[in-house]
């Protein structure tokens, strides 16, 4: 596995690609200071997966994975964190991070997180994995008590439809569908249209 290491920090990318090339088979083939130096260097050596921080000078890890997704989808992005904050968590993976680690988390999780990530799956510090799973039950338990009206258009959203389609289905307008979102999404505890999709999306999956 090859992987590129982004931290502001020189000793912080030191320990890393110390701890990460005494695992088998990964190899660290380079390091970025800077959220646009991680883009470059992603776009030019295609590397397998990313340790990216979430805090740097010049723009966020966050701020990069739009980018990173861009230029390299390819390749899978772990979020490295001091912080544990559940929004942070959510704001990654909604821009396509494959994980989400703490600093201070055990060597070992680096190595789950980023095999886990090259194999398609998606992997959290357990400090942060925690609120999403209470956040996730919240608003799955939430679903059975919708109104019928709401849970027709939470499903639809989750088969794909968009505000207009679902409106012509059920022959109602499209402020009364974006009425009913916006109700779905105080109902659910979701706090953007990105966290209210994924509830539709478990909803239709049966999930």
């Amino acid at each position: 596995m090859r992987v590129l290491i982004c931290d502001d920090h020189t000793l912080v990318r030191a320990g890393l690609r110390r701890v990460l090339e005494s695992f088998d088979a990964i190899e660290v083939v380079a390091e970025a200071a800077s959220a646009d130096e991680a883009v470059i260097k992603a776009r030019e050596l295609q590397p397998d997966a990313m340790l990216l921080d979430l805090s740097m000078p010049g723009g966020s890890g966050i701020d990069a994975l739009e980018e990173l997704r861009r230029v390299v989808p390819d390749t899978a992005v772990v979020m490295m964190s001091m912080h544990d904050d559940p929004q942070h968590v959510r704001a990654a993976l909604a821009r396509g991070a494959s994980g989400f680690v703490v600093k201070d988390a055990a060597p070992a999780e680096l190595e789950i997180a980023l095999r886990a990530a090259v194999r398609g799956r998606t992997y959290l510090s357990p400090q942060v994995s925690a609120p999403q799973v209470r956040a996730q039950k919240r608003s799955d338990e939430g679903v059975g008590n919708l109104p019928r009206r709401q849970r027709e258009i939470l499903e639809a959203l989750g088969a794909g439809r968009t505000t207009k389609q679902i409106a012509a289905d059920l022959g109602i307008s499209v402020k009364t569908v974006e009425t009913h979102r916006a109700r779905l999404m105080e109902a659910l505890g979701c706090k953007n249209a990105v966290e209210l999709l994924r509830v539709a999306l478990r909803l239709h999956d049966g999930s």
